[in-house]
């Protein structure tokens, strides 16, 4: 199902067109905006302007041609602040039925606010955090407060940038007497019910809307971020939007078409957007807002499809918004499953084994299941240097709830799953402070390893054990088959991950019989299958020799020396057979080969 949500507002008209998957969650394929300014002469219950109503006309036309070539079977239209306040609403609204057959509906400022609030939790990764979502219009500013996509205090006011700039903003540069005016008037309007929101506490402020989101390239710029890079989700510090503030309200217009960042149709407003924000943060006693892209049109396609649906299944199966956006993207470029979470669950039982090791912690260990996840993206474009696609893919697949530096973490690990390993030379890693390249470094070595231990996409290894044996790693795996692939792909790629260790790793595999559909498997120690070549890198290999035979798992334990286990992990799943008619076979590449090197991490 394909829907069209249309946003009629008081300084611009918005439209996204959203595909319905049948899990219920949705994509956005197209989407459009035109500054239209309807609300301009038209507030406080006065007129809607003719060449207002007209130049909104001629928009909604266009975006309802839109809609239709790209055959939606809803478009779902919204009127705010302008509309609703506007003497001849009605009139308008009549005439864009007529003119273009859209039917849109004026919603109440607590509508508006509930709505926006839905579309900025979905957004960002709000967890269990209390969030305060904050959007500025052209003719109101809404504000909620609520934990996910509960509402508990919610409200609009009469301070959109529109209304505030024709009522107070009568010099350029502005004086500064009428920046106290309307600073004072902000407070008046709205402060009680800050300090209402600042008693009831939050862990997070968000901001949506063009005006914000103009206001936080302003501030972002000023501190050294390179034009056209993506916001959301960024963090912006109250006190970078208060000098940008300061500087705004210093320059005249001429000035501010020059300011960095800034958008040029809106630099008349943004003098007034600047001080109304900063007076927001400063009442509520906010240290940073996070930019948020998802507003109301958004919450429009949220609201539609929770209404004619009781559930979401999508978001029923992975209710954090992370999760399910990597699978949303996943998905949408036709990832095969069963290998990539074969992957995920083997090298994030890696990274425990290693835990002592590199020393990273939980949200790296998430990052690494992504990236496996999402690792083989790059097919969907081209086999041949799949990996670079995947990490353009995975940079520019709209990620949502992750910040941008995560993003670049997942799509870098995932593009160093073969071939090259990093260098400072290549575009992104290069870019990375040293400790991110560290981070990157490890968690590539760890993919790696985890990939070739599904070099067949059959799923074969269903456990494994890392042992310390002082001299060398012992990597025990169990497994349902035939492994000789893996064990000959993993020998090719250890050596990324032996140098985080920093010892040769060994590899042994022993058998598991698959039981009756009531148990996963049963462990046969006495069955366990000797490797016909061993998958070990010693001093100065570069290949697997032949009289390096590997012994049966059961003759480890007879040892004089006791494994130190470091993990022990178990894949409880049985075999489904693989991709079936998706299976492919990754054509080996001589650069995959890399000398083991026995140094630790750099």
């Amino acid at each position: 199902m394909r829907l069209a949500a249309i946003d009629i507002g008081t300084n611009s008209v918005h439209m996204i067109v959203v595909q319905v998957r049948p899990d219920l969650s949705f994509e956005v394929i197209d989407r459009e905006k035109e500054m239209v300014r309807l609300g301009a002469g038209g507030l406080d219950g006065r007129k809607l302007t003719p060449d207002a109503m007209h130049a909104a006309l001629q928009v909604l036309s266009k975006f309802r041609r839109l809609a239709e070539s790209h055959r939606v079977d809803e478009v779902i239209a919204v009127a705010t602040s302008a509309t609703r306040e506007a003497e001849n609403g009605g009139e308008f609204l009549q005439a864009v039925t007529q003119q273009t057959g859209i039917r849109p509906r004026v919603i109440s400022g607590t509508e508006e606010a509930r709505l926006i609030h839905l579309a900025a939790v979905y957004g960002v990764n709000v967890s269990g955090d209390v969030a305060v979502v904050i959007d500025i219009g052209g003719g109101s500013v809404e504000v909620t407060r609520g934990a996910g996509s509960a509402i508990e205090l919610g409200r609009s006011f009469k301070l959109g940038v529109i209304r505030l700039t024709e009522r107070f903003v009568r010099t350029d540069p502005l004086e500064a007497r009428d920046e106290r005016k309307l600073a004072r008037h902000i407070d008046a309007e709205i402060g009680k019910y800050l300090d209402q929101v600042k008693r009831a506490g939050f862990d997070r402020v968000i901001g949506t809307s063009g005006t914000i989101l103009s206001l936080g390239a302003v501030a972002s710029a000023a501190e050294g971020l390179a034009e056209g890079a993506p916001l959301r989700s960024r963090r912006i510090s109250a006190k970078a939007l208060r000098r940008a503030r300061k500087e705004l309200v210093s320059l005249d217009l001429e000035k501010r078409l020059r300011v960095p960042g800034l958008e040029p149709r809106r630099a008349d407003l943004a003098v007034a957007g600047s001080i109304l924000l900063d007076q927001i943060l400063r009442r509520l006693g906010a240290d940073e807002i996070t930019l948020c892209d998802l507003s109301l049109r958004e919450g429009l396609v949220l609201d539609y499809v929770a209404r004619h649906r009781k559930e979401i299944a999508q978001a029923d199966r992975y209710p954090d918004v992370r999760r399910r956006s990597v699978f949303e993207l996943a998905e949408r470029c036709h990832f095969w499953p069963e290998h990539s979470q074969q992957v995920a669950r083997l090298a994030v039982g890696l990274f425990d084994h290693t835990r002592a090791i590199h020393g990273l912690t939980d949200r790296e260990r998430e990052w690494l299941e992504y990236a496996a996840i999402l690792h083989d993206l790059g097919v969907h474009i081209s086999y041949e240097g799949h990996h670079k696609h995947s990490y353009y893919l995975i940079k520019n697949g709209d990620l949502r709830g992750f910040e941008p530096d995560e993003i670049e973490t997942i799509a870098l690990v995932a593009r160093y799953h073969r071939l090259a390993t990093p260098k400072r030379r290549h575009d992104g890693f290069g870019d990375l402070r040293r400790r991110a390249r560290r981070t990157v470094r490890t968690l590539a070595a760890i993919l790696r390893l985890a990939e070739s231990l599904d070099r067949s996409h059959a799923q074969t290894v269903m456990g494994m054990e890392l042992h310390d044996r002082g001299d060398d790693d012992l990597l025990q795996l169990r497994a349902t088959g035939d492994v000789e692939l893996e064990l000959w792909s993993a020998a090719r790629h250890a050596a990324p991950f032996e140098r985080m260790t920093g010892k040769p790793l060994r590899i042994e595999v022993g058998r598991i019989a698959s039981e009756p559909a009531a148990q996963s498997y049963a462990e046969q120690p006495d069955t366990t299958a000797r490797v016909p070549r061993q998958a070990v890198r010693r001093r100065r290999d570069r290949r697997v020799r032949e009289n390096h035979t590997a012994r049966p798992v059961g003759e480890v334990a007879e040892r004089r020396r006791a494994s130190g286990v470091r993990h022990g992990m178990e894949l409880v799943r049985p075999r489904q057979g693989g991709d079936q008619n998706r299976q492919e076979k990754k054509r080996a590449d001589p650069d995959d080969v890399q000398p083991a090197a026995r140094h630790g991490l750099r």
